[in-house]
């Protein structure tokens, strides 16, 4: 099946001409420019990348309505996923990818060039940093993450970005439960709840995937988050 297929089937997205032409920019310019510029992913054929990248990150669509105007940050990006899915197929909201990593935002932006995606924008800071720039700080109704850190420290990187009201979205394996549980006192330091853990399977991945949804329901205290390197170094456990 198709990517489009694949879209239309498991989350019934329907993929325009031009969206599809997008995604095949991004997986061949995902495979050319890790093979010789940088280390971008270690998942190179094409099918992986579009079931692990591309509908992975299309998966989040399980987990909270995509509404016009709605602000998303994709923190700790790396090449792109989940925002730059996100993006492509949703124009009508507004994507900043947070990359602390210089060299993997020029990817970035070389893809929202090519792909024309002007409701994207990148931002190279720590996650910790951007949780204290007034601009940022309590600015997005979504704020998501992919394989950046366990759900105590992670939640300490998402909550102070996301505006009451808002979610937060932390893309989990086999561990999504563990880690939630573990995250107790960080939810409520930080003013947040657990809604709930959204399970996904792939097709073709015999590991489900798991979305932690959580509400921002409080202010996070300006205490959070800490100076970069001491959510990880000290997590609220």
């Amino acid at each position: 099946m198709s990517l489009a297929q694949h879209a239309a089937g498991l989350f019934n997205l329907t993929l325009t001409a031009d969206q599809s032409a997008c995604f095949d920019r991004l997986a061949q310019d995902l495979a050319e420019w890790n093979a010789s510029r940088m280390n971008l992913t270690a998942i190179t054929d094409r099918q992986g990348i579009e079931v692990r990248h591309f509908l992975d990150s299309l998966s989040l669509v399980l987990a909270v309505p995509i509404q016009a105007g709605q602000r998303w940050l994709d923190v700790g990006t790396g090449a792109g996923f989940p925002g730059l899915p996100l993006a492509l197929v949703f124009p009508q909201i507004h994507v900043t990818l947070l990359e602390a990593t210089a060299k993997k935002l020029l990817f970035i932006q070389h893809i929202v060039a090519a792909c024309q995606l002007h409701n994207t924008r990148t931002l190279h800071a720590r996650a910790e940093d951007a949780g204290r720039m007034p601009q940022h700080r309590a600015r997005y109704d979504v704020v998501t993450a992919r394989a950046v850190a366990r759900l105590p420290v992670l939640l300490e990187y998402l909550l102070p970005l996301t505006k009451e009201g808002g979610v937060c979205i932390a893309m989990k394996g086999s561990t999504a439960a563990a880690e939630a549980a573990d995250a107790a006192k960080a939810l409520a330091t930080l003013g947040g709840t657990l809604r709930g853990i959204v399970p996904v399977q792939l097709p073709g991945v015999e590991e489900t995937h798991h979305l932690v949804v959580v509400d921002k329901v409080k202010k996070t205290p300006a205490l959070y988050p800490r100076k970069a390197g001491l959510p990880a170094k000290n997590p609220l456990l």
